[in-house]
């Protein structure tokens, strides 16, 4: 443990030049004593690190010695080959052929490998596309641009459910790709938001500076906006449900599903938290199969909806529907 941490404090340094004692004791979970004893350890190796004193003091690393300990070891490049590029993803944002280019060279690095093991590529793979997901025509690699040289972009983006669009003036920090989408990620006057891809009907590229806040990064905010999707739950939708679908419902649920009681006679109860009761028109899909027990709302709007369903789809009513859309 003590060597890898010692060899991830130079590349820290490489990447940083400086960084105060606490910084590295946090990054590391170890005390700040901890961290002065790898500095000593370090120094007597022969590595040109550091310690200085004083208010504007920290760990330093001579930007003036050659040290290469960013060279990949093989166990590494096995890593990185069997993860791959998604390139199809990739190339929306105009990364295509670098990605290719890269696997191409991963690849044939791996392959000159000796080892008496099969190489992770050969028994491990990771496929970042989300199931039964169409190809995408997006085309990102201005907004990614943008981000890149801090520029703000104006968008119209089109919200769920609606044909019409709004206008948004964003702050963007980056793209992220989460279950083979790819979200717009950026402050809103100085609010976290996040933009899915596809409901981006178009966008402009300000020649102004993003006024982004300086002490966030595209992961922080990110982080932010998942924790906050986390804790709008408000109305918590009790059901019974067959057991049968219970792998469906945590598939098809996620974490909205917080609670499941033991199996009895084939059904569970189970308890899912929604932003609000309008939300409860998910359930649906599971048909026969369940039964929403409270709250009351709830419980009446699943029926409001069911009753309309009922009346749209009354046997033999379909001519008439395709009489009176002819």
């Amino acid at each position: 443990m003590k060597a890898s941490r010692l060899m991830a404090i130079v590349l820290l340094l490489q990447v940083h030049v400086r960084m105060t004692t606490q910084q590295l004791a946090d990054r590391f979970e170890v005390s700040t004593r901890t961290i002065l004893r790898d500095v000593e350890s370090l120094s007597a190796a022969g590595v040109p690190v550091y310690a200085e004193r004083g208010r504007h003091g920290g760990i330093v690393l001579d930007t003036r010695a050659r040290l290469d300990l960013s060279r990949f070891e093989p166990q590494e490049l096995q890593l990185l080959s069997a993860v791959g590029f998604n390139t199809e993803q990739l190339s929306q944002i105009g990364l295509g052929p670098v990605s290719a280019q890269a696997h191409h060279k991963l690849n044939a690095a791996t392959r000159r490998l000796s080892s008496d093991a099969a190489s992770l590529a050969d028994v491990l793979m990771i496929d970042g596309s989300g199931w039964f997901t169409p190809p995408s025509t997006l085309e990102l690699s201005t907004l990614l641009a943008a981000a890149r040289r801090g520029r703000r972009v104006v968008i119209a983006y089109r919200h769920s459910g609606r044909a019409s669009t709004d206008t948004y003036l964003v702050d963007p920090y980056g793209l992220v790709s989460k279950q083979a989408a790819w979200y717009l990620v950026g402050d809103v006057a100085g609010e976290p938001r996040m933009f899915n891809a596809t409901r981006i009907v178009s966008h402009e590229v300000l020649d102004e500076a993003a006024h982004v806040r300086p002490d966030q990064s595209l992961a922080s905010v990110w982080s932010e906006l998942l924790t906050s999707f986390a804790s709008t739950a408000s109305v918590e939708i009790r059901a019974r449900l067959r057991a049968t679908r219970l792998d469906l419902a945590a598939r098809i649920l996620g974490t909205r599903l917080t609670d499941v009681t033991e199996p009895a006679d084939g059904w569970v109860t189970i308890t899912v938290a929604y932003p609000d009761v309008e939300s409860v028109r998910q359930l649906l899909q599971f048909g026969d199969h369940i039964r929403v027990l409270d709250p009351p709302q709830a419980v009446q709007r699943i029926h409001d909806l069911a009753r309309h369903l009922m009346t749209e789809h009354a046997p033999g009513d379909h001519v008439a529907v395709s009489d009176r859309d002819g």
